[in-house]
């Protein structure tokens, strides 16, 4: 049987029940990852699928679209994060592990990372994009993101030790 391969034609912006079964466990993903928090994340996503449906953005690709929805996903966390009321709240007590389902048993140590780690980690090794698309997308130089992969790799080198081979 002849297996069908997928184009490379973006999802009209207008779709917004095409767009979301494409996106948003990718954008609540990374969104979580970033705020460490199920709820901060819903509204992540929200907002950004609001984002996507005002602007109807015209995407020349599907992997446009994609870095799209994790640009403004990035920048949707930052704004949360950095927001007045973010900062004058209490973290509420969560439990990450159960929070987020994952298959890998090294997510709990990348969730201990600090954000910029974090988030270059989740972009390379999760969401498979290389080097160079993850500095378009985050706006920074490659060598940032070289670093920031080192550093991280590094820091999770010692408590991995013993938990996964080869590491």
């Amino acid at each position: 049987m002849e297996q069908l391969t997928k184009p490379n034609v973006p999802i009209p912006a207008d779709d917004a029940d095409a767009l979301f079964e494409a996106y948003a466990d990718m954008v609540y993903r990374l969104a979580f990852l970033r705020t460490k928090s199920g709820a901060d994340a819903d509204d992540t996503v929200q907002e950004v699928f609001l984002r996507a449906m005002r602007a109807k953005p015209v995407w020349n690709s599907l992997e446009h679209q994609k870095a799209w929805f994790l640009k403004v996903t990035i920048n949707c966390t930052k704004s949360l994060l950095t927001s007045a009321w973010r900062r004058n709240t209490v973290p509420e007590n969560e439990n990450l592990l159960t929070e987020m389902q994952t298959t890998t048993e090294v997510y709990p140590y990348v969730l201990a990372l600090p954000q910029k780690y974090r988030t270059v980690i989740h972009l390379y090794y999760y969401e498979g994009y290389r080097v160079g698309e993850i500095a378009k997308v985050l706006g920074v130089s490659e060598n940032t993101v070289k670093s920031h992969l080192f550093r991280a790799r590094d820091m999770l080198r010692e408590p991995l030790k013993g938990e996964i081979q080869d590491v």
